[in-house]
């Protein structure tokens, strides 16, 4: 069986990333034509774990499911865990396919699954549309990032949220995306857009894109990025220092770093 910190990586993945493919849809109305008259569903899986995740495609929609479907059109089976996980991090791995008949409908998913790799932190988009698209990809990815790590039984993080009295982070975009997280002894949601019940215990608002290209992507620390006016914080310090260290750790497990 694949280890604890294996385990936890392919959990980021399966649930705070390969959903995103859902928002490169939204954002790229033209990745549409991929999917005229798509059928089918391709399951993600390794062998050495319960985990899995599979991707049903119909004409012009596509949903992520975790699990395992009793009957996939296209199955990618790995023959560890890790070995899922270097895929989704950009490594050549190839997994075992089974269901060559029903190809098509992995052709038809691998344009979402490349177009993902624009999350990887040598990706360094210069045409505005792609940044912008990056930086919602990346917000929306680390909130829910983060909300794994408590629910995978990170140690670390998950004595954060154990502490924690019922709490707001949000990191708003002006012009642009918005996500939060909430904690609550021991619980957390992550959702995107503004939470409207309760005034954020931590409120990080970039300007624009571009400063939440910066900090987002490590180019520039939040400290300078303070003083630059590319990111204003309100609230607790303390705290957004904490959860700032916590999204650079979501980074390093993802990379492997």
């Amino acid at each position: 069986m694949a280890d604890q910190a294996t385990e936890l990586r392919a959990r980021i993945f399966l649930r705070a990333a390969l959903p995103l493919i859902k928002v490169v849809l939204a954002e790229r109305p033209a990745y549409r034509r991929f999917l005229w008259r798509a059928r089918g569903v391709v399951q993600f899986a390794a062998r050495d774990s319960q985990q899995g995740a599979y991707v049903e495609l119909a004409p012009g929609a596509l949903q992520v499911v975790q699990g395992v479907h009793e009957r996939p059109d296209v199955r990618l089976t790995f023959k560890r865990l890790e070995e899922m996980c270097a895929f989704f991090a950009g490594a050549l791995k190839a997994p075992g396919i089974s269901g060559l008949l029903r190809l098509p409908a992995l052709l038809r998913l691998l344009p979402f699954l490349l177009k993902l790799k624009i999350l990887m932190p040598d990706a360094m988009p210069t045409d505005p549309a792609e940044r912008a698209l990056k930086v919602r990809l990346l917000l929306y990815m680390v909130t829910n990032a983060l909300s794994q790590l408590n629910k995978g039984g990170d140690p670390a993080f998950g004595k954060v949220v154990k502490a924690s009295p019922d709490r707001v982070y949000q990191w708003s975009v002006a012009g642009g995306p918005e996500a939060y997280l909430r904690m609550k002894a021991g619980k957390t949601k992550a959702g995107r857009g503004t939470y409207a019940r309760r005034q954020p215990f931590v409120h990080m608002m970039f300007p624009d894109i571009d400063s939440a290209f910066d900090v987002l992507t490590q180019r520039v620390s939040t400290v300078d990025a303070v003083k630059q006016g590319k990111l204003k914080l309100e609230g607790s310090l303390e705290y957004s220092k904490e959860i700032g260290l916590h999204m650079q750790r979501v980074e390093a497990i993802t990379t492997g770093g």
